[in-house]
């Protein structure tokens, strides 16, 4: 059939492969478990880029394509560019279509780092594989692994996937620092074998400071994890130091 190949893995096994040519450039549909279903993924993805109507929000027509394929290809229909994620490029921004549910929206700077940058999820975690390490998407910008939106961060037009510099407006930067709930000072912690309180106090900066200084203490145990600290550069080393000595920690630690 027309836009499939067949090929077979070292075992033995065969392998239905889809591609389309556009432009003068080969792009695989991926693998499919039978030469029909194959060839339906070639025949939308051919309906996609000769029909301008179809968007990257009409995911109910995506019924043998992968979604993600099907986005690429209407970016690149659109817009003149493979990438290998899916990316649709707008004017002033680009969306990383996730699903058709999560879709994010990044600023153009941001365009070289996801286009090469594959998004994950797990859990409601979203992170990206980068030189063998899991890193959030949030913390590209600022944001701590384990923020909240609501404590730790403001997404300004209540869309939490929307990760505009515009529209993200960070309220804690510290490791181990969240605001007390009744909003009466901040709350440091720290994670050992569950969550521990190291104190309440009356600024960011101090529990900031009281998180390091709880880290210091159980560095000096035997089998110590190896914490994130606090960088704090906003005061001399003088202040710091003074505030640190003067700091009380939960005794426990």
């Amino acid at each position: 059939m027309k836009g499939v190949y067949i090929t077979k893995t070292a075992s033995g096994k065969v392998l239905y492969r889809a591609s389309v040519t556009k432009s003068g450039r080969h792009i695989s549909l991926g693998s499919y478990p039978s030469e029909k279903k194959a060839h339906q993924a070639y025949l939308e993805a051919v309906r996609i880029l000769e029909n301008n109507s179809i968007s990257p929000d009409d995911f109910q027509v995506f019924r043998h394509l992968k979604y993600e394929k099907a986005v690429i290809l209407i970016n690149f229909r659109d817009n003149g560019l493979y990438f290998g994620t899916p990316i649709y490029l707008r004017k002033d921004y680009f969306n990383y279509y996730l699903d058709s549910e999560r879709v994010f929206t990044f600023d153009l700077e941001d365009l070289f780092y996801f286009s090469s940058h594959k998004i994950s999820a797990r859990g409601g975690h979203y992170f990206v594989a980068d030189y063998g390490s899991q890193i959030s998407v949030g913390s590209r910008f600022g944001l701590k692994p384990y923020s909240v939106a609501g404590r730790d961060c403001r997404f300004i037009n209540s869309d939490p996937f929307d990760y505009r510099r515009e529209n993200l407006e960070i309220t804690n930067t510290y490791h181990g620092v969240i605001k007390s709930p009744d909003g009466k000072g901040y709350i440091a912690r720290i994670h050992t074998s569950g969550y521990t309180k190291i104190g309440l106090y009356d600024s960011a900066l101090e529990a900031a400071i009281a998180y390091n200084k709880a880290v210091d203490s159980l560095k000096k145990k035997p089998g110590a994890k190896n914490f994130p600290e606090n960088y704090i550069d906003e005061i001399s080393g003088k202040v710091y130091a003074e505030i640190y000595n003067s700091i009380s920690i939960n005794p426990a630690l």
